[in-house]
């Protein structure tokens, strides 16, 4: 495929997706729309298969990178933000408890499909290099949550993005992607701060 349409059409997909989402401002929409889209990059990719890897290494490091940056994160969110602090699991524990089950099968294997797993498989043309298309999957995850309408989520996820691509160019294995990804939004929610990824805060001001 000629590089000019690839380009164009991952401006479309990656840039041009969350600004309509953004504009017509509808939850049901907005997951509606990451749903189809997510299922249908994963039939077009199916036929990929993981790189070799060392599964059990893997876990390891997810697990290790877990238990360093989990304490940062915590300790951070109880310093700077002490009102949101643990506030989901406390205020509403039934809903907390909803969300550490359904949050990692409807949202993040979604989220994993596009903006790893076919982003991968489909523009690595584009960006020719690992560190060009790891760059590029971060960017592209941290802009998709432009429509928070917060600086926070924006930056966070596109922190996250970078750990999730440098760990997928090696392994290509969703389901470990999946994994490290679940861990980190969970504990973000945990925390509280899933305020700064709540449609209903951002577009109802």
């Amino acid at each position: 495929m000629p590089l000019l349409r690839l380009a164009v059409e991952f401006a479309a997909l990656y840039l041009g997706g969350p600004l309509i989402i953004l504009a017509l401002r509808r939850p049901g929409i907005l997951f509606g729309l990451i749903w189809v889209t997510a299922i249908a990059a994963f039939l077009a990719i199916r036929g990929e298969k993981p790189q070799p890897h060392d599964v059990r290494r893997e876990l390891q490091a997810i697990f290790l990178r877990f238990a360093i940056l989990a304490p940062i994160i915590v300790a951070l969110t109880a310093w700077f933000l002490p009102e949101t602090f643990l506030s989901l699991p406390l205020q509403k524990p039934r809903f907390w408890l909803l969300i550490m089950v359904l949050y990692p099968v409807l949202s993040v294997w979604p989220q994993e499909v596009l903006y790893r797993a076919f982003l991968f498989a489909r523009y690595r043309p584009l960006f020719r290099s690992d560190k060009g298309i790891i760059i590029a999957s971060a960017l592209a995850f941290g802009f998709a949550h432009v429509i928070f309408l917060n600086w926070i989520a924006i930056a966070m996820t596109a922190i996250g993005g970078l750990l999730f691509a440098r760990d997928y160019v090696r392994h290509r294995s969703l389901r470990l992607t999946c994994l490290e990804h679940s861990l980190y939004g969970c504990l973000i929610f945990t925390m509280g701060l899933g305020r700064f990824f709540y449609t209903g805060a951002a577009w109802h001001h």
